[in-house]
């Protein structure tokens, strides 16, 4: 890691949403918590927990736009698919985005 990856901005979450809807077969993946993903969590994503990340069941063809609280579990979770292959896009932190959250249970 250089120097400069400290400065570099962090991913726009709205962008990312953004990116996603317009990316084929695509995967919005939340690896926030069950509770946390139930308090509030982006239309159509899909929860599989950080610490649960080893069971994913998706190819790794598919494209993962990944996002947690505040981006930093997003970061390496995403770290942890790309070491295994999968196409893992960050796209930050549920804490910054503006839109609307749907609430319940994991899809």
């Amino acid at each position: 890691m250089s120097l400069f990856s400290w400065f570099a901005p962090a991913p726009d979450i709205q962008q990312g949403e953004l990116d996603f809807q317009k990316a084929d077969d695509a995967v919005l993946l939340d690896v926030r918590t069950a509770e946390e993903y139930a308090q509030g969590h982006l239309t159509h994503s899909v929860n599989l927990p950080l610490d649960q990340l080893s069971s994913i069941s998706y190819g790794k063809d598919v494209p993962l736009y990944v996002y947690c609280h505040s981006g930093a579990r997003s970061a390496r979770a995403c770290d942890w698919l790309r070491r295994h292959g999968y196409e893992a896009i960050n796209i930050g932190g549920i804490m910054h985005y503006r839109g609307a959250r749907e609430k319940g249970g994991a899809t």
